[in-house]
């Protein structure tokens, strides 16, 4: 048996004898690791620097103190696994084995899989490959990545070609099927303020808080929310509405703060007449749930939360982010609505990652329709203040938390600690870099497959609707 079993499919992991072997906490040493793995075979000096540290402190330094530690975590005196000289490195699988090699030398022997066998390779390959080791600044190590992730993604189809028949078929796409049966209507907040809602589907409500961005029509054009409310609203009678200062409801808002976010919710529920329901927030719309829960708990029956987070970055502390979040603020206010969607594109590639081209253009076009310049700043400045840490313990009803594994705009960290925060909660992992999911990826089958699954069993004559 290999003394050496590394898995690079979900987080880079290594396990020695069975025990966990704890990596270097810098993430492009391992990072480094992961293309020695992966490319397999040795690597200049140069390129590795070109690759990894490229700037102008002392990249060959940084190297050489990479090189050393991995050597010492891997190395053995019977098996050299990092080999080093003057001009290149390498890894040599000496009684290793690498899990994504695995699979493709099971591909290139075209085995046929059936019954656990089936369900373990696509439990593997559901994971994505290399999550949570995204550089964003090292673009030639980025485009790498991609790549290797769309041939994860190849080896997949190659290996599980009946994958549609066996868990049934992806998210349908985008149509007007529920747009003809969807109801709009407004309602005024207690400033004044008009919020444009809207009620779709049958069967017991669903609630969904706003977050950043919507807007009820072109929802259903969007490769990220339309998929993704068909299918809610397949089982549920979905109630959505737009926020304050985009989508439908009133730009033009004098008050964009958090306080106001959790009374549009407020008075979306009244205007409903849903008495008691489940709740769902997604991102910053997550903490607007938890203090509506927190404050109302005998209207929330259950509370679903994807890529949320109790504290925005500035309440969090996290000083290294601070700065550059305030010049994307900056930047966002002077740049948002112009022609050019460079500007917009910082949000899409850390919404979804994962997403091509033309989904991402067409997601920076739904953006600048959505939302001003102005309010997008100010957007961001609230959410960069939100903290309700102190509202978690609050919270009384089943919660089920979930986030994406590499997501890159809210760390799993994130979702982990909001979790712990909540007695009882559940907390659920997918395999998915995308904040927003997109609509035609298997982790939007299994988000919705958790929400089926964790109100299934809780619906009763308790869901009421006020006519």
């Amino acid at each position: 048996m290999p003394n050496l079993e590394i898995e690079v499919l979900g987080g880079l992991s290594v396990r020695r004898g069975g025990q966990p072997v704890k990596l270097p906490a810098s993430r492009k040493a391992r990072a480094m690791l992961a293309f020695l793995l992966l490319t397999g075979k040795p690597q200049h000096r140069e390129r590795l620097c070109d690759l990894f540290w490229e700037g102008p402190d002392d990249p060959r330094g940084a190297l050489r103190s990479a090189i050393w530690k991995l050597r010492r975590l891997l190395n053995e005196p019977e098996a050299e696994r990092i080999v080093a000289d003057r001009e290149k490195v390498h890894f040599e699988p000496v009684a290793a084995t690498i899990d994504y090699k695995n699979l493709i030398e099971r591909a290139q022997r075209d085995e046929e899989l059936a019954g656990q066998d089936f369900a373990d390779v696509r439990a593997a390959l559901d994971q994505p490959l290399l999550a949570g080791l995204d550089l964003p600044d090292h673009s030639h190590y980025q485009a790498w990545l991609t790549a290797m992730r769309e041939e994860a993604e190849a080896l997949r189809t190659r290996l599980l070609p009946d994958l549609g028949a066996r868990a049934g078929t992806p998210l349908d796409r985008p149509s007007q099927l529920h747009l003809a049966r969807q109801k709009i209507g407004f309602a005024g907040a207690k400033d004044g303020t008009r919020i444009a809602w809207a009620r779709i589907g049958s069967g017991p409500p669903l609630l969904k808080a706003a977050n950043w961005l919507n807007h009820l029509e072109l929802d259903w054009d969007s490769e990220v929310w339309s998929p993704l409310f068909q299918e809610l609203a397949r089982d549920y009678s979905l109630v959505r509405y737009d926020e304050r200062g985009n989508g439908m409801s009133d730009w033009d808002a004098a008050d964009l703060g958090f306080d106001a976010f959790v009374t549009d919710l407020e008075t979306v529920v009244a205007q409903s007449g849903v008495e008691r329901f489940p709740l769902l927030g997604i991102s910053q719309g997550a903490a607007v749930a938890i203090e509506y829960a927190a404050k109302n708990p005998d209207r929330v029956s259950h509370l679903i939360l994807w890529g949320g987070y109790a504290a925005g970055w500035r309440a969090d502390g996290d000083t290294e982010s601070v700065a550059e979040r305030e010049a994307l603020i900056t930047l966002v206010a002077k740049g948002w609505s112009r022609d050019d969607s460079s500007y917009r594109n910082l949000f899409s590639r850390a919404l979804i990652p994962g997403a091509t081209d033309s989904e991402r253009a067409a997601f920076d076009e739904f953006q600048r329709k959505t939302v001003s310049a102005a309010n997008a700043a100010r957007f961001l400045e609230t959410f960069a203040d939100i903290d309700v840490r102190h509202r978690l313990e609050a919270i009384q009803c089943p919660t089920l938390v979930m986030h994406a594994r590499g997501d890159q705009r809210v760390p799993v960290a994130k979702g982990a600690e909001l979790a712990s925060g909540i007695s009882g909660a559940e907390f659920v992992t997918l395999p998915t870099d995308n904040h927003l999911l997109l609509g035609r990826e298997h982790s939007s089958e299994l988000f919705v497959a958790h929400v089926r699954q964790f109100l299934s069993d809780k619906v009763d004559d308790r869901f009421k609707t006020v006519r």
